[in-house]
């Protein structure tokens, strides 16, 4: 096993499918000379050269869209989206286009494009670059959507992605590209079907992802420790589709749940898990399931209001003691 960090881990991946399949490409906005805004890219555009590293424009609607029209002639470009704040400009693209090829062309045609996209509530870093936008994609029948929470993960599900036929959205998070993790030497898949249960337990299930599965094991510990509650921690790594049978298997272990996610709540990834415990879960739940979500306002550039708008993990504490009365 190697400990590398997060960033490393998704440059290893590229690399190692660029040095597989030339028709594998990286596109975006500073992935060449720069190496990436997070490094992602970092020595791709000295071995491969500007053909296959390439730097596009500020134009996040024309260079995904060039992708995906080359990904359908056999080109498997992998663009990275500088900030997922600026997707909202090449989601007709990625909705209109790559995620319903497939199915309008009766199989003829499929799009194996990867977009990379790093979200979240980083370090003052504004509103307008501090979006949690998986809620979005994650509605889009056709496109997959994953999202790691640790190196092992970024690297696995990224060689996964490049490999599918079909279009694949990694919401990766602007704060873990420094945190390191042990990753396998040897080459790994990640499925991009299904979660990852991340910590064993038994008195209730924390469901989480991304940066909140930080939080949830640094709750399950203080939840252990001070309170003698052993708590259950379920990685939601996949988004679309959720593993709803990961879901059932983990509530009607615990009978108690606890949903915990950095975004606002409204429409989100914790309002479907929600909706299936509602509908497959109920008669195995002891208690109403509780959501723990950021505040339902656009992120503050001040760090101390920027940190009160988003949950931590001595909130997951506080909504587990509430659940479990």
């Amino acid at each position: 096993m190697a400990n590398i960090m997060f960033w490393e881990a998704v440059a290893r991946a590229h690399d190692e499918e660029m040095a597989r399949d030339p028709m594998v490409i990286a596109m975006g906005e500073d992935v060449g000379v720069v190496g990436g805004t997070y490094k992602a890219t970092n020595g791709l555009y000295e071995k491969y050269g500007p053909e296959r590293v390439i730097d596009t424009p500020i134009s996040e609607n024309s260079f995904t869209g060039l992708a995906i029209g080359a990904s359908y002639i056999g080109v498997r470009p992998i663009v990275e989206i500088m900030s997922v704040n600026f997707a909202w400009l090449a989601m007709d693209q990625l909705f209109n286009s790559a995620a319903k090829v497939r199915y309008m062309s009766g199989g003829q045609l499929t799009a194996p494009v990867v977009v990379r996209s790093p979200g979240g509530t980083a370090h003052q870093l504004g509103a307008q670059h501090s979006a949690r936008m998986e809620k979005v994609f994650m509605g889009i029948a056709g496109l997959r959507v994953v999202t790691p929470s640790n190196p092992r993960q970024a690297y696995g599900l990224l060689k996964s992605a490049v490999r599918c036929n079909d279009p694949v959205f990694i919401n990766e998070h602007e704060y873990m590209y420094s945190m390191k993790g042990e990753v396998p030497d040897e080459e790994y898949f990640h499925p991009l079907e299904g979660s990852e249960v991340a910590r064993e337990g038994a008195d209730i299930t924390l469901f989480c992802y991304n940066i909140s599965v930080k939080w949830c094991l640094e709750a399950a510990e203080i939840l252990a420790k001070q309170h003698g509650v052993d708590a259950e921690v379920v990685d939601l790594y996949a988004l679309n589709p959720l593993d709803r049978e990961g879901i059932k298997a983990s509530v009607k272990k615990t009978h108690r749940a606890v949903i915990v996610e950095e975004a606002e709540a409204p429409v989100g990834v914790g309002s479907e898990v929600m909706a299936i415990l509602n509908e497959a879960c109920f008669y195995d739940l002891d208690t109403p399931p509780k959501r723990i979500s950021a505040a339902n306002i656009p992120v503050p550039f001040n760090h101390k209001l920027e940190l009160a708008t988003i949950p931590n993990a001595n909130d997951v504490v506080s909504g587990v003691l509430e659940v479990l009365g």
